[in-house]
């Protein structure tokens, strides 16, 4: 019996962002707010990956990240990486990686933290970037990525 592979068209300029979760897929997509994009997109999930038994992968055509949009997927799903493609050729590929600080990304978890009430642009500090703990810069509350909540 003969093998068969579904073959998926290249792009000829944009983004590949691969070895996403599965579970996180959707998370990616929303919190890059890929669903309002008119560009072509093209995604898969429960993928065969050696590196995490099944993967999710995302290629948008047109599209390139600014590095608070890198930052985000650091935060979902640090086991990404972004292929970027000109003229259906790899130019760069990169590792996203959470700073050890950032701001205006997601909220503070804490319902009184002043971010939460008043025009103060939520900065935290990353303890952990492996379990994701972040320490608010105001409140000190710690958010973990159970809690995460994006702007």
């Amino acid at each position: 019996m003969k093998k068969k592979e579904l073959v998926v068209s290249a792009i000829q300029n944009g983004t590949v962002i691969d070895h996403i979760p599965s579970d996180k897929l959707f998370q990616v997509i929303k919190i890059l707010n890929l669903q309002d994009g008119k560009d072509q997109m093209l995604f898969g999930t429960n993928l065969e990956s050696q590196k995490l038994g099944k993967k999710a992968i995302i290629k948008i055509q047109n599209r390139f990240f600014e590095t608070s949009e890198i930052n985000k997927i650091a935060i979902v799903c640090p086991t990404a990486t972004l292929t970027i493609i000109k003229d259906y050729e790899v130019v760069d590929k990169r590792i996203p990686s959470l700073p050890d600080e950032f701001e205006g990304i997601v909220k503070c978890y804490n319902p009184k933290c002043i971010t939460n009430h008043e025009n103060v642009t939520p900065k935290f500090k990353v303890l952990d970037k492996q379990e994701i703990k972040l320490q608010c810069h105001y409140c000190q509350r710690i958010t973990k990525e159970e809690t995460l909540s994006f702007l």
